[in-house]
């Protein structure tokens, strides 16, 4: 008989174990609160760029996606080079990036700052959320290894996903007027609390074993 799958494997919540070692718990929760800020990319990019008067937005998002491919190809060249703290403080900080491009750009002299902020996609995701699954890979040993990556999912796609969205809502709701959004002051929020929980991160984080992990 094939083995039984527990509510527990399927939440990943074996893994909780793994929050003994500190290196661990501040990955984590760092996971969580950047997801946060992440969702408003999910939520309203793609209203943004409508709304500010870009043709072709779904043609030009997709230039994220083909950056994701780009930057996942060379992901291993960089994580010999930089091991898992400076790669997911990279991801971190490209996301800090994007939205400060994307809350001083434009549709007219500043178009190349919007497109610079969708091409970063694949620094944004495949530094923070493909190094991440690395790391875990590595501080979890094989027993625990699958229920500690469903434990990470749920906390960022779920859990953090989830939180973000809402806020990302109640926020745009805040900065609009008469049906008017001010696109500068939401993108400056996901900014500075990126750029918070990053400056968190670098000060916290300390897991030298983990960069012998491979990609």
């Amino acid at each position: 008989a094939g083995k039984k799958f527990t509510v527990s494997d399927i939440l990943g919540l074996k893994a909780l174990r793994l929050m003994k070692k500190r290196s661990f718990l501040i990955f984590t929760v760092s996971s969580l609160l950047s997801c946060i800020p992440l969702a408003f990319y999910y939520s309203f990019a793609n209203l943004f760029f409508n709304n500010i008067g870009m043709e072709y937005v779904a043609a030009k998002q997709s230039m994220g996606q083909m950056s994701e491919v780009l930057f996942m190809l060379v992901m291993p060249f960089f994580f010999v080079r930089l091991g898992v703290k400076k790669m997911l403080l990279v991801g971190m900080l490209s996301w800090v990036l994007r939205y400060f491009l994307f809350a001083l750009g434009d549709i007219g002299s500043g178009v190349w700052m919007l497109y610079i902020g969708i091409l970063l996609h694949g620094i944004c995701y495949d530094f923070f959320f493909v190094t991440g699954q690395i790391y875990v890979d590595k501080v979890a040993s094989i027993e625990i290894r699958a229920s500690a990556q469903g434990f990470i999912a749920l906390i960022t796609y779920g859990v953090g996903m989830s939180l973000g969205t809402k806020l990302a809502g109640k926020l745009v709701d805040m900065n609009t007027v008469d049906g008017v959004m001010n696109w500068s002051a939401i993108w400056w929020i996901p900014a500075i609390f990126a750029a918070v929980i990053s400056l968190l991160f670098q000060l916290t984080f300390n897991d030298k074993t983990a960069d012998d992990a491979k990609v």
